[in-house]
């Protein structure tokens, strides 16, 4: 498997930028490794440290859209039947059916660093037909700061970018509690709001 990896990673370096944005569009492997390779292609001088973080959110995005567009075009029967053909587990789905459902199209942004709910947080967009215009906006802001955080980190690891997880780990943890409490903080927002309208 790691011999697999590495020979993606070396037809994504030959590739320069296009490479990232396909590593990430393809997401056959993780996002956070894609864009750490992308640091460590920019501590080597092949690309540039804001080309990196443009084709990392160009690729993060589509790769969302994609999964907007499955939710939207081919709905829940569709998912079911050949999701886990793409890597979507069906727990995961259920899981982020829910979230979409209970919290509304603002949650789009928070789930995108929430582990679990935010690889699959785009088809119940989909399904719920999500204006795409909101959809992209919100999934751009959150793919950014997502993209500049892990190419950084990976420039500065350069040849131990590798240890990406292990480095990372630290701070990720408030990014995680902190976008669980911005989510519910939209939450209690959203609540108060209903029983003013009320």
């Amino acid at each position: 498997m790691h011999e697999l990896i590495q020979t993606i990673f070396t037809f994504l370096a030959d590739l320069g930028y296009i490479g990232v944005a396909l590593g990430l569009m393809v997401e056959i492997i993780p996002s956070e490794i894609v864009l750490s390779y992308a640091g460590y292609l920019v501590s080597r001088g092949e690309i540039t440290f804001i080309g990196a973080v443009i084709a990392g959110t160009i690729g993060g995005t589509l790769a969302q859209m994609f999964l907007y567009w499955m939710g939207y075009y081919g709905g829940r029967p569709f998912l079911d039947k050949y999701g886990k053909y793409l890597l979507i587990k069906k727990k995961h789905l259920d899981l982020s059916e829910d979230w979409f459902q209970k919290y509304g199209a603002g949650v789009i942004f928070t789930a995108r660093f929430i582990p679990v709910v935010r690889h699959a947080i785009s088809i119940p967009a989909g399904i719920a037909k999500m204006p795409l215009s909101k959809f992209a906006l919100y999934t751009t802001a959150a793919v950014i700061p997502w993209s500049i955080f892990f190419v950084y980190l990976g420039e500065k690891l350069g040849d131990n970018w590798q240890r990406i997880d292990e480095i990372a780990r630290p701070y990720l943890q408030p990014i995680i509690i902190g976008a669980i409490i911005a989510t519910l903080l939209y939450i209690a927002m959203r609540f108060m709001k209903k029983r003013k309208e009320k």
